[in-house]
């Protein structure tokens, strides 16, 4: 198995290993603003990410991501 293979394999494993609660927010809104809460709560936002760019644009999730700078 290559390296890169290897790696993504590993990601796969800690997001499936995210607990519930914080998957339920993610697949339930899985939206831009389920993405900023996680923002502005400082988590680790890649999961949720992963799942907003399957319905928005990268425009939409950097203006998103923004307006969370801008407040803060």
């Amino acid at each position: 198995m290559s390296k890169s293979r290897c790696s993504r394999a590993g990601t796969l494993r800690q997001i499936t290993s995210t607990p519930t609660s914080q998957l339920a927010l993610y697949s339930t809104a899985g939206s831009l603003s389920a993405l900023q809460a996680t923002a502005r709560d400082r988590k680790n936002i890649f999961a949720a990410v992963m799942e907003v760019v399957k319905t928005h644009s990268l425009g939409q999730i950097s203006h998103a991501l923004y307006e969370v700078r801008e407040f803060h």
